[in-house]
C-alpha cells in the first residue's frame, strides 16, 4: 500500500540521516573543461554511454550504437560512420556506463575519451567531481542518436567555437546551485524545463567575456537553445548525489539512469554495484502518424536530476511542463512528489526545493520518482519524436534494499 507518511522513513534512517548531511552542503562549481581520458584515464577505444551496462554488443540499442559511430569519426579512430559500426561491432570500441567514470550524459549521447567536457566539483569539500558534455542545442545534436555526417559537423562545431566561447566567459568558476534555485522561481523544472537557468548563465558568460559574446553565430546558438543549463545541472544533481558515497547501510540513491533497454541505480552503501530493471518508453505522445513500437525504452542520465528531487518531482511548480505532461503523470504523482524528497539544501535561496531520494523511502511509499524523459526514435533514424514520463520500476529499488540488508 502506498503510505504518504512515508517520507520519515529516511529521517528514521541513521544511515540516510548522515547521507543527507552529506548531501545538503555540496557546493556543485563549474571551473572549466577536462576530457574523460585524462580525469578517469579513459582508454581511446572506450566510450561512454547513460545508464547501466549492456549485456553484449548486440543488445546495444540503435540510438546509442548511432552516437557511438559519430562518436567515432569524431576522435579519428574510424574514417567514416560505416568503419565505425563495424569496429563497434567487432568490439574494437568498448561501451561503458558514464556514471561509472563519474560522468553523466543526456539520452543517446555518447561520451569518448578526447571530448571537451565541463568539469563540475564541490567547491565546499571537494570530494566529489562529475564531468558531462557541452549541451547540442537544436539541430543534429549527439544525443538524439542519429547516425549522420551532420552529427559529427555539428559535434566539431560545438567543441569548437561553443566550447572557446564559454571557456571565454566562465572566469574563475560558477557556483551552479544560484542558478537553479533562480531558475526554479521562474517556473524552470532543472530538467524538462531550464529555459530561465540557461538565460541567466548565458547572461553571465556574456558579461564576463572581454566585449561580451563576440561569435555571433555561437551567440544565436545559445541563446536560441533553451536546455544549455541542463547538462551542467545534471552533473551538479550527480555531484550532489555522490557526497553520499560509501556510507555504510545507507539507501540514497547515488546513481541512476537508462540505456534504451534497462534502466538502473546505485545507492550510496554498495558503491559501484548497478540494480537493474527493463526500462520502458516512457508515457507520452509521440509524432503523429508514428507506430508505438518506435518508441525506444527511457533512456538517458538525466535522471539523476529527478533522483536528487528536482525536474518532474518538482513539476507541480512549473506550469508549463504540466501543462506539456500533467496528462501522463501517474494519479498519485503528487503524493509522491511529497513523499519521497528529504529536505532543503542550504544553498537553494530563492526557491528551496526538498533534495534526496532514497530506496527506503521508495519502498515504504510502494512506487518510484517520475522521472520526465525525451522519447528517442528506436530505429535510429528520427532522433526526438516526442517527451513523457517514465514510471521506474519497483524491482531495481526492492534489489538495492535486499542487497543492503545482506551486506550487513
Amino acid at each position: 500500500m502506498k503510505n504518504s507518511d512515508s517520507h520519515q522513513s529516511m529521517t528514521q534512517h541513521k544511515a540516510d540521516i548522515f547521507a543527507f548531511d552529506r548531501l545538503s552542503v555540496v557546493q556543485p562549481f563549474w571551473t572549466g573543461f577536462d576530457t574523460a581520458a585524462n580525469h578517469a584515464g579513459l582508454d581511446d577505444n572506450v566510450f561512454l554511454h547513460a545508464g547501466p551496462a549492456f549485456s553484449s554488443v548486440e543488445s546495444i540499442c540503435k540510438p546509442i550504437l548511432n552516437s557511438a559511430a559519430v562518436g567515432a569519426v569524431f576522435e579519428g579512430i574510424a574514417d567514416n560512420l560505416d568503419q565505425a559500426i563495424n569496429m563497434l561491432m567487432a568490439g574494437e570500441i568498448e561501451l561503458r556506463p558514464a556514471q561509472d567514470y563519474g560522468v553523466v550524459t543526456p539520452l543517446a549521447g555518447v561520451v569518448t575519451p578526447h571530448m571537451p567536457l565541463h568539469y563540475v566539483y564541490d567547491g565546499n569539500h571537494g570530494r566529489t567531481v562529475c564531468l558531462t558534455p557541452i549541451n547540442g542545442g537544436n539541430g543534429a545534436a549527439m544525443r538524439l542518436g542519429q547516425c549522420s555526417d551532420a552529427a559529427v559537423a555539428h559535434m566539431r562545431w560545438i567543441n569548437g567555437p561553443v566550447l572557446d566561447c564559454l571557456a571565454a566567459g566562465l572566469g574563475e568558476g560558477l557556483e551552479l546551485i544560484p542558478f537553479a534555485s533562480a531558475g526554479l522561481a521562474e517556473g524552470d523544472d532543472c530538467h524538462g524545463r531550464t529555459i530561465a537557468a540557461t538565460q541567466f548563465l548565458v547572461n553571465e558568460i556574456d558579461s564576463r567575456s572581454k566585449g561580451g559574446i563576440a561569435n555571433e553565430e555561437v551567440r544565436a546558438f545559445l541563446n536560441q537553445s533553451p536546455s544549455m543549463f541542463l547538462n551542467l545541472w545534471m552533473a551538479a544533481s550527480k555531484c550532489i548525489m555522490m557526497a553520499a558515497t560509501g556510507i555504510d547501510g545507507s539507501s540514497m540513491i547515488t546513481a541512476m539512469g537508462s540505456n534504451g533497454v534497462d534502466v538502473g541505480l546505485q545507492v550510496a552503501g554498495l558503491p559501484g554495484l548497478w540494480f537493474t530493471a527493463p526500462a520502458a518508453p516512457p508515457n507520452g505522445h509521440i509524432t503523429d502518424g508514428l507506430d508505438e513500437t518506435r518508441k525506444l525504452g527511457a533512456i538517458g542520465d538525466s535522471a539523476v536530476v529527478e533522483a536528487l528531487g528536482l525536474g518532474a518531482m518538482n513539476i507541480t511548480h512549473s506550469p508549463e511542463q504540466m501543462k506539456a505532461l500533467g496528462n501522463f503523470l501517474p494519479a498519485d504523482f503528487a503524493d509522491r512528489i511529497t513523499a519521497l524528497r528529504g529536505c532543503e539544501h542550504f544553498d537553494f535561496t530563492v526557491a528551496k526545493p526538498p533534495i534526496g531520494i532514497t530506496a527506503r523511502s521508495v519502498h515504504d511509499y510502494g512506487a518510484a520518482m517520475v522521472i520526465a524523459l525525451g522519447i528517442i526514435d528506436s530505429k535510429g533514424e528520427l532522433g526526438r519524436i516526442g517527451g513523457g514520463i517514465f514510471d521506474p520500476p519497483m524491482a531495481a529499488f526492492n534489489s538495492a534494499l535486499s542487497a543492503l540488508e545482506d551486506a550487513k
